[in-house]
């Protein structure tokens, strides 16, 4: 197979780059080139911000392929360019998208056919708000392409190569040790992806042809925060002594869910929003999802190849509680 990866240099695109490759695939990364292309690919640079002329070397290329990924999540004016450039060059465009393009709160067990956000026009400028962006996306993919676009609605990503942070986050605080605060319950259920299943998954279902809106997500309950928390305990080595605290004294505290405590989300609508959505469609369609040991222990193995720093999107707010915080709520 040929693939079309663009982007194709960090977490998401990288993944689908190297699952490629592993399958033998001939695989062309369009990029920035603020990164160093994976070895073993074929690269084109451009900036797709600048319009048409950003994308002259893959028009230049005369290339065609069997499939093209694309992750972007700004404007959308991005995503209809490079579709009408390979609408005749490309057979299939996986579009990867998110479940935030459901109108919000989701309701739990929300499917493909939820309600959804307005996505922002192709034609518009300016910052896009995310939810609206990656809507935006779907729509200029789908007028391109039609039954040739597969649209993955992920959730929470994480695994190694994660560029946001949050699994890395807890995995060198408790790689510290000590008394850690755990927020909420260890029973609560999570939601979410491991990169590398998610890679897998677009590379299989782009193959087959599948076109349309997939959540790719794994079910609820595929772990739980505590099953979470004590992998990192158990990958790091650490002595870390997880404090299980209720959802009310933290946000009595300060801390935000999500951004100070990465993943965790206390009840409500945010919580069964972004952990309870539909699964059932990816994954009678071959999705298959990893244990969280898995995920733990291959990141922490990555994190401690890097020196123990991830990279991080500079695009996205630094994540995790602040030191002077957690020994407040530590001391309650």
């Amino acid at each position: 197979m040929r693939l079309l990866m663009l982007g194709g240099s960090e977490f998401v695109g990288r993944a689908v780059t190297d699952a490629a490759l592993e399958r033998g695939w001939d695989v062309t990364v369009f990029h920035r080139g603020r990164h160093a292309p994976p070895p073993g690919v074929s690269a084109l640079t451009g900036d797709r911000t600048t319009g048409e002329r950003g994308l002259a070397a893959l028009a230049e290329s005369g290339q065609g392929w069997d499939l093209v990924v694309d992750t972007w999540s700004g404007a959308p004016a991005a995503v209809r360019d490079a579709a009408r450039l390979l609408s005749g060059r490309a057979g299939h465009f996986s579009y990867v998208s998110s479940r935030s393009v459901y109108a919000y709160p989701a309701a739990p067990g929300l499917g493909e056919d939820g309600p959804l956000v307005t996505g922002a026009s192709p034609d518009g400028g300016g910052d896009v708000p995310y939810d609206r962006a990656k809507r935006g996306g779907e729509l200029a993919a789908l007028d391109t392409f039609g039954d040739r676009a597969l649209l993955a609605r992920a959730g929470l990503i994480i695994g190694p190569g994660e560029n946001i942070g949050r699994l890395p986050w807890w995995l060198s605080r408790t790689a510290r040790g000590g008394p850690v605060i755990a927020p909420g319950r260890p029973d609560a259920e999570l939601q979410y992806i491991d990169v590398r299943d998610l890679a897998a998954w677009i590379l299989d279902a782009a193959a087959a042809g599948l076109h349309g809106p997939y959540n790719t997500v794994s079910r609820p309950g595929h772990a739980t925060m505590g099953g979470l928390l004590e992998a990192c305990v158990r990958a790091t080595g650490s002595d870390a002594e997880l404090r299980w605290t209720d959802p009310e004294v933290l946000l009595a505290a300060g801390a935000e869910p999500w951004s100070d405590l990465p993943i965790w989300l206390p009840p409500g609508e945010l919580y069964d929003t972004m952990h309870r959505g539909d699964h059932t469609k990816a994954h009678a369609a071959g999705l298959r999802c990893r244990p969280v040991e898995e995920t733990v222990a291959d990141t922490w193995a990555w994190l401690r190849a890097l020196g123990g720093t991830a990279p991080h999107r500079p695009d996205r707010p630094p994540v995790g509680l602040d030191p002077e915080l957690e020994a407040k709520l530590l001391a309650l």
